[in-house]
């Protein structure tokens, strides 16, 4: 069972991925000039997670990937018709969008790890769950939409 916010892993993610590019700098890949598109890559995070907030709230269902007993709905629309997780796909941009603005090659070797945290000790339960609730419902959606993209 999951015991960290998702969020909270990002922002854990972020920080490392700073502290690597200040400490362990061991190349840069874009140049300053170009570091600024990485506030597009986070501005696109944001549109992405709270459009898929939204599509939560308009279905009354629970959104906290803590509390997954509380899911009343399976959400299929909007961004959920190309990826099974567009919020943990929307805290990656972001991430993504950091190691831009850092510029150099140590942040994005955070990022792999980021999918493989978020996957092994969030989604894989989630499913697990979805599976449980919804049951033929969840695995006719899981076999037609993707897991990241």
């Amino acid at each position: 069972m999951p015991k960290i916010f998702p969020p909270l892993i990002a922002i854990i993610v972020a920080l490392c991925m700073w502290l690597l590019q200040r400490y362990v700098p061991l190349m840069e890949l874009i140049p300053v000039e170009w570091r600024g598109i990485g506030l597009l890559f986070v501005a696109l995070a944001l549109v992405i997670d709270l459009w898929s907030l939204f599509l939560f709230l308009r279905a009354r269902t629970t959104f906290h990937p803590l509390k997954l007993d509380n899911t009343s709905a399976l959400v299929t629309s909007g961004m959920y018709r190309l990826t099974r997780n567009p919020m943990y796909l929307g805290l990656l941009l972001l991430l993504t969008g950091v190691a831009i603005w850092l510029g150099g090659l140590t942040p994005f070797l955070m990022l792999p790890l980021f999918v493989w945290i978020i996957t092994n000790h969030q989604i894989i339960h989630e499913e697990r769950i979805l599976e449980e609730k919804f049951e033929q419902h969840y695995l006719e959606y899981k076999d037609k939409v993707r897991r990241w993209l």
